[in-house]
């Protein structure tokens, strides 16, 4: 079972800007796999809990099984997204291009600028026409709305397998 923050159960964990940070880490000694290694972060950005929480139900808690389980890190400003980031330690970015006020698209290209060995990133795009972004954004890959829960998996476990989280860190 993941440990999943709930209102009523506690402050939640928060960044120096006041914005909630929501970490699911899987827990589970059934969980065991390649070496038991450590959980690999995947940080997910957007403004819209919903998005958060689809990125988050369909990653599960672990995207294939020969890769280390997934812990994921929720954040909604572009303040919280840069200051765990730039913290280290993070697998893969799964950035919301549709996000407010600052868009996925932009918040790839400022990372692939700002951070010295940037771990993969992935955009959500409202359609698959502007998928032409993400080469401008320099993210690894992009898919499109509305999200799917079997692909996005498969892709983030290929961006995982083929960018090695020890290299980010």
């Amino acid at each position: 079972m993941a440990d999943v923050h709930t209102a009523g159960s506690g402050p939640a964990p928060s960044s120096e800007s006041g914005t909630s940070l929501r970490e699911e880490a899987p827990h589970s000694p059934l969980l065991g796999g390649p070496g038991d290694a450590a959980p690999l972060r995947v940080v997910v950005y957007s403004d819209d809990r919903l998005v958060r929480e689809q990125v988050r139900l369909a990653l599960g808690t672990r995207v294939a099984r020969d890769l280390p389980p997934v812990r994921v890190v929720e954040v909604a400003t572009p303040r919280a997204l840069l200051q765990t980031m730039d913290a280290g330690g993070v697998a893969l970015a799964i950035l919301d291009g549709e996000a407010s006020p600052a868009g996925g698209l932009g918040m790839a290209r400022q990372l692939k600028d700002e951070i010295t060995r940037c771990p993969p990133v992935l955009v959500l795009v409202a359609r698959q026409q502007d998928a032409w972004l993400a080469t401008w954004s320099r993210a690894e890959a992009a898919l499109p709305y509305p999200l799917d829960p079997v692909r996005l998996p498969v892709v983030a476990a290929e961006l995982l397998r083929a960018h090695p989280a020890d290299a980010h860190a």
